[in-house]
């Protein structure tokens, strides 16, 4: 390029002078592109939201991306450029790092003479960038790009370092990376033995020391159940509280990016687009990430046929190391967010209309110290059969019952993987998710915790789609299980520091939590023996236990057993769940499916404690669209 090109580029002061500088509203109305009507409308829109007018007229479809920078460009004197990826100078591009130039949204295209052209999206921010060029670049000269080129450009530059940092964002004290397989492996094949001669040497002695474990930690989980019942029955009564509609807020609303991995999911994207259309949020400041693996063709031939919104982006995830989890693909497109605050939706998830508005209020009015909030989980196809209405049960239980009472009583919120808003700046600090651990939300939990923030809960619902199939209800729920072995162990490495960081109350908690969760699942076919006691039969261990001890294991598992009846006839009270209160009845057939989905995980932690296990969506029909 000539220096009469660079001259083209970067117009005289003069130049400018006898170009008065119009707003951009005024170029698009000359330009044809909108009218004054839609141009006055957006101009009002502008002052209550506070959105860039070029974004607000994308976002609401009066104008295209194209129009914009051509408008942009006629009103900076600035000429427009393609960036194709794969092309620049990287060692422009090396002064600093992908999170800057993302972060700014600019990036240096190339060199002329002593001149350094910065290709930019937003030329109005330009000049509050010239110190951070200073440094590097003697002289600097602004050309135009789409925003989108630019985040394509900084990541085909810097693929390998965006990749590998996507798997260890996670401090390594707190990630499960840094386990060595072969101590897995070598565990794996001397525990089942070590346990087979244990058992052959002394059957009972190992049973009764087993039926005591499954008492302790049947009585660790029942105690943090009804003390999360207690609390919502000291603050809501027996009725479950209804979803009240966002309150009025004077503070003008914040930018919200929310991340949607999506994994081979044929049958779900096209419903997804039209289920998150129905968002009422503005769509100017909504940033909706579709995260997908660059290798997953199903998906993206799934979405290149599907129509999407302006507001609605994809982002490919490249490969590193093999490793292919949901933690990991999230941390990838962290750094191409552009919302403070970001969220998480499912792929098969149905948000209420609203609830962006929710959660925007909620953070305007919350403590500093609240980084998350975390939403109420649903299901909108209880009625497939007896396995989704008893998970529809169980998921009210926790959610609308126990959750918000464990995070009133100030512990621990072993939180969900979806329907979850984080203030961006305390979650890039925290390194984001653990990219290894397959329930990094029960994880990121606990690390919230331990950095002294807090979680709450909000009373706006998304709704999902129930597993109504034994095996893959089974298969999901190992992954789970797998993952609270993995975050329990992780953070348990430390148990002093953990205590230190938790303070009393939430190291309880966390015990109460993990080790209730998992004992009762992989110890259930101890507690089940009890069950002979009310049926006047004598217990195997009964020769090595005193009776008192049996009959306070026997009134534990009762008072589980109510406690969960209880509950879950609070938690479906409300008015559109009133069906499924026969159905508590049931619940205790449930939960044994757990116990195989609780061994399944252990053969998993020791052989393959990364191997994420996906759950199949799209078996609901139409009853998806009928929330």
């Amino acid at each position: 390029m000539s220096e009469q090109n660079l001259r083209l580029l970067r117009p005289t002061p003069m130049e400018l002078a006898d170009q008065p500088r119009l707003p951009l509203g005024r170029y698009l109305v000359d330009n044809g592109v909108i009218s004054q009507d839609q141009l006055i409308r957006a101009l009002e829109m502008q002052l209550r939201l506070g959105a860039p007018i070029g974004e607000l007229l994308v976002a609401e479809g009066w104008a295209d991306a194209r129009d914009i920078q051509f408008a942009l460009a006629q009103q900076h004197g600035l000429q427009q450029v393609t960036l194709h990826p794969r092309t620049g100078d990287d060692r422009l591009l090396s002064t600093k790092s992908a999170q800057f130039w993302l972060h700014h949204g600019v990036v240096p295209w190339m060199r002329l003479g002593s001149t350094v052209l910065i290709a930019t999206s937003r030329p109005d921010r330009f000049d509050a960038l010239l110190p951070e060029f200073e440094t590097v670049f003697p002289d600097v000269a602004p050309v135009l790009a789409t925003e989108t080129e630019i985040a394509a450009f900084v990541a085909s530059h810097f693929t390998p370092d965006l990749a590998r940092a996507a798997s260890a964002r996670v401090a390594g004290k707190y990630s499960c990376r840094t386990w060595d397989s072969r101590v897995h492996r070598y565990v794996g094949l001397c525990l089942p033995l070590l346990m087979g001669v244990l058992f052959w040497a002394f059957p009972l002695t190992l049973f009764t020391i087993g039926c005591i474990l499954a008492i302790f930690t049947l009585c660790l989980f029942t105690s943090l159940k009804a003390a999360g019942f207690a609390m919502h029955l000291a603050t809501h009564g027996f009725i479950a509280a209804p979803v009240s509609p966002p309150p009025v807020s004077n503070a003008r609303l914040p930018k919200i990016s929310v991340l949607v991995p999506l994994y081979k999911e044929k049958a779900i994207a096209r419903a997804l687009v039209k289920r998150l259309s129905r968002l009422t949020y503005p769509k100017s400041l909504l940033d909706v990430i579709l995260v997908l693996e660059e290798h997953d063709h199903v998906t993206r031939d799934t979405l290149a046929q599907t129509d999407l919104p302006a507001w609605m982006r994809v982002i490919e995830v490249p490969t590193h190391n093999g490793l292919t989890t949901k933690p990991r693909a999230m941390n990838y497109a962290l750094d191409f967010c552009r919302g403070d605050i970001v969220g998480v939706w499912d792929a098969e998830d149905a948000p209420t209309p609203d609830q962006l508005e929710m959660v925007a209020d909620r953070f305007a009015h919350a403590d500093d110290d609240v980084v998350c909030l975390q939403g109420v989980l649903d299901y909108y196809n209880p009625r497939s059969n007896w396995l989704s209405r008893c998970f529809t049960i169980e998921y009210s239980s926790w959610f609308r019952i126990v959750l918000p009472g464990i995070a009133h009583l100030g512990l621990v919120v072993p939180l969900g993987g979806t329907t979850l808003f984080f203030k961006r700046e305390i979650l890039e600090q925290l390194g984001g998710w653990d990219a290894h651990n397959v329930t990094e939300d029960a994880d990121l939990g606990v690390r919230l915790c331990r950095a002294g923030y807090r979680t709450e809960l909000i009373e706006t619902a998304t709704y999902e789609e129930a597993n109504c199939r034994p095996w893959p209800w089974v298969k999901q729920r190992s992954r789970w299980l797998k993952g609270f072995m993995v975050t329990y162990l992780v953070h348990m490495r430390n148990p002093i520091e953990l205590w230190q960081d938790l303070g009393l109350k939430r190291f309880l908690g966390f015990q109460a939590f993990f080790l209730g969760t998992l004992g009762q699942f992989l110890l259930a076919p101890l507690l089940w023996s009890f069950w002979l006691i009310l049926l006047g039969l004598p217990h195997p261990a009964a020769d090595m236990l005193p009776p008192h001890v049996l009959n306070f294991g026997t009134g534990v598992l009762m008072l589980f057993e109510v406690l969960a009846i209880g509950i879950g006839m609070t938690a479906v009270s409300s008015s559109n769940r009133r069906y499924l209160i026969p159905w508590v009845l049931t619940i205790m057939a449930y939960f044994p499916l757990g116990v195989f989905a609780a061994y399944k995980a252990l053969y998993e932690l020791i052989w393959c404690p990364f191997f994420w296990d996906k759950t199949e969506h799209g078996h609901a029909g139409s009853e998806c669209e009928t929330i």
